[in-house]
Order: structure tokens, then C-alpha cells, then sequence
């Protein structure tokens, strides 16, 4: 198996995009990773996209050749294909367009994550997020993402003494972030009593603890580690990638105050990388719901299980931490494509590790995380990614 690099990243800005259509703002990310690259359409072996839900939401399946043939280059008949899972789309895509360019298949590739997330009702919408979860045991009930989630936080409280000021601060931290991220749907700041005050989604979750639907799109090129530096000074090697899966409904796992989809991916990749989780300077963790957030930094060995509320209270997550999480806002604030978030968390480390994301930039960061999730943990990718220079 050979090395793979990132070697260029793309990304439109996250929001309700009402007047781009999908394949604009696909094509629009994808032209930007590969100018990042240096690369041009010839150099193209294949096409990954991450999409969750395109035949509901647009009424186009189909959607890999569609992006080639709208981006002119449908006579070079390469092979495209769409990713598709769930919350977790963008990142499966990545790791299958890593596998390809590990095994020789393909030299260059572009791996691509979008959704247009506001061209539909909202209650059709949520509709769609919620059958990322297991429908014939939860979603027929009446049990939608959010509530789920909430059985979560609401089971951590019980069992480690977690507050709803704890969770809280994760969303604040949030737009603390993203409000220096000129790409983030919300860049506005919130004071912990404007999220503890919101109306409830599902209790203990309130509006503000839950990602918005947004539109958007990311993408970035891979190559060959060891001809990397023909395109980019800063080659930024993909040191692990690996997926876990775990049952779809939450009852029906031993316990449901941890992901062990996050906990094995973890395990697996930092025992591939040969490294472990005090290594990373900047992660990207998913934080659809404030819960998730906290769930993440216990389940990739961040912190112990059961702290994760009080040791992110203490700061240590922050700027001027030993870890930053979420310099990009996250989904909470940058905002939650389904299919282009988890090609947009690594377009924002490998920003971070080349030293390139300016007003929220991380200092001395030179290996970082990624870690997106489908559901309610059924799927997780946790992808490590390391400065080579």
C-alpha cells in the first residue's frame, strides 16, 4: 500500500444557498482543490462523492456522473461514484478515494462531499436526518435524531453528573470559533445563557444545541505521498483512516453513554499511525448536538469517560489549549451539509496544519484529527492527518 497526501482542498461557504444549485457549488469546490493541487482535469483518475440524500431532497439520484458531465468532462469517461452514509457520506467517500490511491488504482483522485440541505421544508428535512437512524425500531415511534441524542445527554447526566451548563459551553465555544470562519453559516457569537434560555428540541437539548441544515460543499485531491511535493511545499500525509460501525438503534447496544463506532475507529487509527491521542494538536469532531461533542472527546481518548464536561469547562479545548477542537466552528456553527461535512473537517485541518487558516489558526499544529459521525453512532471515520515538512 502506498502513502497517500492531501494534496489541495476546496470549499464553498456553508448556509442557506437558495440562489447556487448542487451541482454549482460541487463544482465550485472540486475547481478549487484541484487549482490547490496543481492539477488539471487530465490528471484525474476518478471521482468520490459523499451524498446522503439527493433523490429526496433534489429528486436526482445519480449525482457522481452528473457533477463530471456539468464540469465538462464527461468525454474523459472517468469513474464517479457517490458515497452514501449518512451523516458520515463525506468521510466514507474520503476513505474510499484513500484506498484507491493506496492501492494503485488510481494516481490522483478528487473526493468531493455536498448537500443542499434548505431546498425542502424543514419538516421534510428533519424527516430526512432522522432515517439516518434505525426507522422499524426508533424513527416509527415518533423518536426523531434529536430526541435521540437527548436520551443520550440525558443518561450521561445521570450517570457522570454532567450539567446542562457543561453542554452548554460546547455551543459557545462553537461560534466562537466559527464567528472567525468567513465559510461558517453562523458566525455569530452566544453568551452561555442565551443556550442554556433557548426553546427545547428535545429535553435537555435546546435550539441552540443542535446543528442547522445548511447547503454546501467541500472537497480535496489526493495523490501519492511520495510525488506530493511536485504540487504543494506543505504535503499533508494521511497517517490513518479507518470506519467503525455499530448497531443502528440505541437500544439495542450494552450502553448508550458511548459511541464504540468512535471508540474501535479511534483505537484502529492512532494503532495504524503509530501514535496516540496526546499527539493531536487540532481535531475536528462532530458536534451536531452538544452531546456528540462531549461524547467525542471521551470516546477518542481525549479525556476519561465521564469528564468530558467538566474538562472541557476548564478551557483546556480551546485556543490556548493543548487541543483545539473545532477551530472551524464545527457543524454546529459552520455549519451541517450532511454529505459535505466530513470532506470539510479534513479541508480545515489540513488548513490548520499547512498554517493557512489565518484569524483562527492554531499554533505549532502538525497533526490533527478528523472524527464525523452517521445517526446516532452506527457509523464513525476517524481519519488522522499529519504535516510532513
Amino acid at each position: 500500500m502506498r502513502e497517500v497526501a492531501i494534496l489541495g482542498v476546496g470549499q464553498t461557504k456553508f448556509g442557506e444557498l437558495w440562489d447556487r444549485s448542487f451541482r454549482e457549488i460541487g463544482i465550485e469546490a472540486g475547481l478549487q482543490a484541484l487549482v490547490d493541487a496543481k492539477l488539471s482535469s487530465a490528471d484525474l483518475g476518478g471521482l468520490y462523492l459523499g451524498n446522503m440524500a439527493s433523490g429526496t431532497l433534489l429528486e436526482q439520484e445519480h449525482i457522481a456522473p452528473l457533477i463530471l458531465d456539468y464540469a465538462g468532462l464527461a468525454g474523459r469517461h472517468l469513474p464517479a461514484m457517490r458515497v452514501e452514509g449518512g451523516g458520515a457520506s463525506g468521510s466514507l467517500a474520503l476513505h474510499q478515494g484513500y484506498l484507491a490511491v493506496a492501492s494503485g488504482q488510481y494516481d490522483f483522485v478528487v473526493v468531493g462531499g455536498a448537500e443542499k440541505m434548505t431546498d425542502v421544508a424543514e419538516t421534510t428535512a428533519n424527516q430526512i436526518t432522522s432515517s439516518t437512524a434505525d426507522h422499524e425500531w426508533e424513527v416509527v415511534f415518533g423518536a426523531t435524531l434529536p430526541a435521540l441524542w437527548a436520551l443520550i445527554a440525558r443518561r450521561h447526566m445521570h450517570e457522570f453528573g454532567t450539567t446542562r451548563e457543561q453542554l452548554a459551553r460546547f455551543a459557545v465555544h462553537d461560534h466562537e470559533m466559527a464567528s472567525k470562519n468567513p465559510l461558517a453559516h453562523y458566525r455569530n457569537k452566544l453568551t452561555l445563557e442565551q443556550v442554556v434560555g433557548a426553546g427545547e428540541v428535545a429535553e435537555p437539548l435546546g435550539v441552540l444545541d443542535c446543528a442547522p441544515l445548511s447547503d454546501g460543499a467541500a472537497a480535496v485531491v489526493l495523490g501519492p505521498l511520495e510525488t506530493a511535493k511536485q504540487h504543494t511545499d506543505t504535503p499533508i500525509r494521511i497517517a490513518a483512516s479507518e470506519v467503525a460501525c455499530d448497531t443502528m438503534a440505541v437500544q439495542h447496544r450494552e450502553k448508550i453513554t458511548s459511541l464504540q463506532s468512535t471508540v474501535v475507529a479511534a483505537e484502529r487509527a492512532f494503532r495504524r499511525a503509530r501514535r496516540a491521542p496526546v499527539d493531536v494538536r487540532v481535531a475536528e469532531v462532530h458536534d451536531a448536538y452538544t452531546i456528540s461533542a462531549l461524547l467525542a472527546l471521551e470516546d477518542l481518548g481525549f479525556v476519561e469517560k465521564g469528564r468530558g464536561g467538566p474538562e472541557f469547562a476548564s478551557g483546556r479545548f480551546g485556543m490556548d489549549g493543548a487541543l483545539t477542537i473545532n477551530p472551524s466552528g464545527g457543524l454546529k456553527a459552520q455549519g451541517r451539509p450532511f454529505g459535505a461535512v466530513g470532506v470539510a473537517q479534513v479541508a480545515e485541518v489540513v488548513r490548520q496544519l499547512r498554517g493557512e487558516a489565518k484569524d483562527r489558526q492554531v499554533a505549532g499544529a502538525t497533526f490533527g484529527l478528523t472524527h464525523d459521525v452517521a445517526g446516532t453512532g452506527a457509523t464513525s471515520v476517524v481519519h488522522l492527518l499529519e504535516r510532513t515538512n
